[in-house]
């Protein structure tokens, strides 16, 4: 058996959902293929809730983009009349008096007219008094940014590509093979898929599906997830708390949204992770690490019950910059990944990129390029 497409996308989640969206718009035939589902358990798009931000320091490149997409979602949810998927909670950046990335950010915020808060320590601790704030500390504030609810929403992408005539198979598939023209790849049934061109956007298996491109320049990381209860205490729930990012960046975390309870995130790379085989249960000690950051920065949540908690894993390149970019072995076969940790709320953006390039032969960016992307780890994009 053998099918044929104009384009197959490799990987439902939110890059290739989007790439696929964008390809179908430019009137595309596109197959969507994933291993497990869209945003299953195991995928780096999976999980509850994501942060959208403009706020990247000096890498003006994420702040175009968040903005870019940040509308892009608001009138997909509009359209299929869910905006409830997006939460404009507002962000905040908690900074040091050090802190060059966030004095940095002003700039860039001011430089491209998103509107933002500068809080100095006074006027942190007063309108946070549920967050201690030590000598020195300040903020920046995005009001129009928030939370987008990262499983459901994904989801709806490809829901809204089924009914605009993509198709959607559930399939392990192999590796490329053949000469720079790729007719076809295999699923793990034997089936044969044909297309014009491919592109793999499978996340944390994008080094050991595309091996000779990739091997040893993504990095999978096991990252722990908590949601702490909250008593029905206002101080920690929207509109009261935004979504928070904290000194030195170590945690960030969200107000709680619909009773799901505090949602505190380490952004720290953990060890590597496999993310089909490993078992997903929290570790006593990441819990009591997080326990610890309660109480130095929020309190009143010190001894706050654990009502759940989710393993899940980023998929960073080296330094954290998105690749993006042509498989060095095939012409019509496109590589978009490592981007979790900061990547879901590019998607839009990202599946744009990627289909003008393919489409159009767009000027690529040099920081998405597999030339720049090293096997060590140094992440320097936050």
């Amino acid at each position: 058996m053998s099918r044929t497409y104009d384009a197959v996308v490799v990987g439902a989640g939110v890059f290739g959902a989007w790439t696929a969206w964008h390809l179908l718009r430019a009137g595309q035939r596109v197959l969507l293929v994933d291993k497990y589902g869209p945003a299953s358990a195991r995928a780096s798009s999976g999980g509850e809730t994501r942060v959208i931000r403009m706020a990247y320091g000096p890498d003006e490149i994420y702040t175009r983009m968040s903005l870019q997409s940040l509308p892009i979602w608001k009138e997909f949810f509009a359209r299929i009349e869910n905006p409830g998927l997006f939460r404009e909670t507002g962000v905040l950046w908690l900074a040091t008096a050090e802190d060059t990335s966030a004095a940095q950010s002003v700039a860039v915020l001011a430089r491209n007219g998103i509107r933002h808060q500068v809080l100095d320590h006074d006027a942190l601790a007063q309108r946070y008094p549920q967050i201690v704030i030590p000598p020195g500390g300040w903020a920046i504030f995005e009001p129009d940014s928030g939370g987008l609810l990262a499983r459901r929403a994904v989801q709806a992408v490809v829901e809204d590509n089924l009914r605009a005539g993509a198709e959607l198979c559930i399939a392990a598939v192999s590796a490329p093979t053949g000469d720079t023209q790729l007719a076809e790849i295999r699923t793990d049934a034997g089936e044969a898929i044909r297309a014009d061109r491919f592109v793999f956007a499978c996340g944390p298996w994008l080094g050991s599906l595309l091996p000779d491109a990739l091997g040893g320049r993504i990095f999978p990381t096991r990252q722990e997830v908590f949601y702490f209860g909250t008593q029905g205490d206002r101080l920690f729930s929207s509109p009261t708390l935004p979504i928070w990012l904290d000194f030195g960046r170590d945690y960030y975390g969200f107000p709680d949204i619909d009773g799901r309870g505090f949602k505190l995130a380490h952004d720290a790379h953990g060890e590597a992770f496999d993310p089909d085989t490993i078992e997903r249960r929290p570790t006593p000690a990441r819990i009591a690490h997080a326990r610890e950051f309660l109480a130095r920065r929020f309190p009143a949540l010190a001894a706050a019950p654990l009502l759940k908690a989710e393993v899940c894993q980023y998929e960073n390149t080296w330094n954290g910059d998105f690749v993006i970019d042509r498989h060095p072995a095939f012409d019509n076969v496109w590589i978009a990944g490592g981007g979790s940790g900061h990547g879901f709320k590019h998607g839009p953006a990202v599946g744009a990129y990627l289909v003008e390039r393919m489409l159009d032969d767009a000027p690529a960016e040099p920081r998405f390029s597999l030339a720049t992307k090293q096997a060590v780890q140094k992440r320097e994009v936050h």
